[in-house]
């Protein structure tokens, strides 16, 4: 992705045989009227001389190989003209062709091949490759028959697709039938983007005298102006708007409305784009959610599918398909003995309800099991029973009268360990005080509820091997509830779908969130066993969204993708190359700690690296390094003084590195001011 204006043109088409190559000559014709200097680019191209004939008519004189970095023999689709003639596409030689010769003109005309869905590899499209260029289209479309529907059809997937399309030229006007007449001004009537003019038929457009008449044409027949029109960003009234009726979460409104607010407006795999057209990748999954990259194919498609059907409906004495079918997968995929599954909207609420059902089941049980232990630095969300079992004062403090009382004991911060032991050499200290809480008060307690392996929001806190499932023997032993709160570490975060099978634990509930929909849309759910379900007459809790078919479908999809594409099993080599890129971290003077569990990263910035001491608060270190990182393309957040790199799963190895070393760059120059 670049952050600089581009100045160029995707000349894609309704179909195959419509005249791009022509229209894209044109263009170019009558830029050079002007004394622009414009280049070409036809990065695939099966049979014929189109690319030739381009290069010739503009006088282009850039080595072929650039212009057109791939050619086949057979008049096919990209993907089956260059599977059959053994030539496989790499589209970083496109990308770089593209990046040279947009570097040696003024204004770049890229025309493609066939139309918006021509396959050029597997799961890649023309429209893919409009995307990733980050460049506007032009849609060239036949005079005639049909002119109507293939031009709409084709500019309905483009914009559906967040395509920017310039216009449409109709090519190829003889007005000779009345469809050709009446068609312009009809699809005026029904068209979004503008017509930018209507080429007139040509004949023999590649001899000289042709090329002279095309050149007429495209002057007294194409609206240069419109078409070179670069869009106006209007990030001023957005932040305004932003200012005058928005109140942030997390988020110090003072400072934001003295501040120029970063606004996003549109996503492509692990990037996103704000309103003044810059591209950041996206350092934290859009706050841990998203999985497979933004603007995912088969999941945006889910959804789409679905609003065919029904956006919603209530599981209140209903049931929907999606939410039956995604209940059975949750179940196939979750840790043994978790059968049931009731659906909410967030993280906070799927806790809301574990905490609920393990109350109300031990009072159907006659036990007076009334209390819960939670975790110091533990986070499990903002509703009042979440925060109940919440150890951030910083998060926490301001509602203290409004909650229930909880045991806390001591969570395994080995970094902050008193006992100066560091992870992984740490032993399970930790648990003391949990051994003495359980065996003192387990007649009362309800439940232990915590974040396995990985206390997220506490500044990504990697716990030692085997404490979690020693904290799950113990509540056994006790006859007290496990409570997994897996919304910020499962789906993959910590390297397998649910942190606890890492440790073979089968909590007695479950709760996930978070990643569950790819970062699409929200929904929660809470699993258990059917022990638990079977105790409850009725459970009086729900909400209005609850198993959302819109949700659930893209969960759903997200699931598939998990299959099909392999994550967990491609995972593995990242995490590995992820853990060597963060080695150089280790030597830096502010960098105290550096902890990794899967895709979960926290680098905790220190003042003193040898006395552990920290910054002070009001220094908001953090802070100052995520909003460096913006500097370097970066969209980062802090946790106070941690840094956290949480990209998605499906982040590139190169996209890495470009994290890595803008992260390490924003860290050393923030720091380096405060020694």
């Amino acid at each position: 992705m670049n952050n600089s204006s581009l100045k160029a043109i995707f000349i894609t088409a309704t179909d195959t045989g419509v005249g791009k190559t022509i229209v894209s000559c044109a263009i170019g014709i009558a830029l050079k009227k002007q004394g622009i200097d414009v280049g070409v680019m036809k990065p695939f191209q099966c049979s014929g001389d189109d690319t030739d004939f381009l290069m010739r008519a503009l006088g282009v004189k850039d080595d072929k190989r650039l212009v057109n970095p791939y050619y086949a023999k057979e008049p096919l689709a990209p993907y089956l003209a260059f599977k059959r003639a053994k030539i496989k596409i790499d589209l970083d030689k496109v990308f770089s062709a593209y990046e040279e010769l947009k570097k040696r003109h003024e204004f770049l005309i890229v025309e493609g091949a066939g139309g918006l869905l021509v396959p050029i590899k597997e799961n890649y499209l023309v429209c893919d490759l409009i995307k990733d260029l980050d460049i506007p289209a032009v849609i060239v479309a036949r005079a005639g028959l049909g002119t109507l529907n293939h031009t709409l059809l084709t500019q309905r997937y483009a914009l559906d697709y967040a395509i920017d399309v310039k216009g449409i030229i109709i090519n190829g006007f003889k007005g000779n039938n009345l469809a050709e007449k009446t068609n312009p001004e009809v699809l005026k009537l029904f068209q979004e983007a503008p017509l930018l003019g209507i080429v007139p038929f040509v004949k023999n457009a590649k001899s000289k005298q042709g090329l002279e008449n095309l050149a007429k044409a495209a002057k007294n027949n194409l609206d240069l102006k419109l078409l070179l029109k670069t869009k106006r960003h209007i990030n001023s009234r957005l932040a305004k708007d932003d200012k005058d009726f928005i109140w942030h979460p997390f988020t110090r409104m003072k400072e934001w409305l003295n501040d120029e607010p970063l606004i996003i407006e549109e996503a492509k795999g692990s990037y996103l784009k704000d309103s003044q057209g810059r591209w950041y990748l996206d350092g934290v999954s859009s706050l841990w959610v998203n999985v497979h990259g933004h603007r995912k194919r088969e999941i945006d498609l889910a959804v789409r599918n679905q609003l065919n059907k029904v956006a919603h409906s209530t599981l209140l004495g209903l049931g929907n398909v999606p939410s039956i079918g995604l209940a059975r997968k949750l179940v196939e995929i979750a840790p043994s003995g978790l059968k049931k599954v009731f659906y909410s909207d967030s993280g906070s609420t799927a806790v809301e309800i574990a905490l609920k059902m393990a109350y109300q089941y031990w009072q159907i049980k006659g036990k007076p099991k009334t209390t819960f232990i939670h975790l110091e630095n533990s986070y499990h969300g903002d509703t009042i029973g979440s925060v109940s079992v919440g150890g951030i004062d910083l998060f926490h403090k301001a509602y203290k009268k409004l909650l229930f009382k909880s045991f806390k004991v001591d969570s395994p911060y080995c970094y902050r360990c008193p006992k100066d032991k560091t992870y992984p050499l740490c032993g399970f200290e930790c648990l003391n005080m949990l051994k003495e809480t359980l065996s003192t008060h387990h007649q009362k307690i309800a439940a232990l509820i915590v974040e396995p392996l990985v206390q997220a929001a506490a500044g990504m806190i990697v716990w030692p091997p085997g404490v979690y499932k020693e904290m799950a023997g113990l509540c056994k032993k006790h006859n007290v509830l496990l409570i997994a709160d897996e919304v910020a570490v499962g789906f993959g975060r910590t390297g397998t779908m649910f942190a606890s099978t890492q440790e073979a634990v089968s909590p007695d509930i479950l709760c996930v969130a978070k990643g569950i929909t790819a970062g699409y849309l929200p929904l929660a759910a809470t699993l258990a066993t059917q022990k638990i379900f079977d105790a409850f007459p009725t459970f009086f809790h729900g909400h209005t969204y609850t198993g959302n078919p819109l949700a659930c479908s893209a969960a759903l999809a997200n699931l598939e993708v998990f299959k099909k594409e392999k994550t967990l099993e491609k995972l593995k080599s990242k995490i590995e190359f992820f853990k060597g890129g963060l080695e150089r971290f280790k030597a830096l003077e502010h960098a105290g700690d550096i902890r990794q569990k899967g895709f979960m990263v926290g680098i905790e910035l220190v003042k003193n690296k040898k006395t552990k001491e920290p910054y002070a608060w009001e220094e908001k270190i953090g802070a100052k390094v995520c909003r460096k990182a913006r500097d370097y393309g970066l969209i980062l957040r802090p946790l106070g003084d941690v840094v956290v790199l949480m990209p998605p799963l499906s982040i590139s190895k190169p996209e890495l590195i470009r994290l890595l070393d803008g992260a390490y760059e924003a860290i050393v120059e923030i720091t380096e001011c405060y020694r």
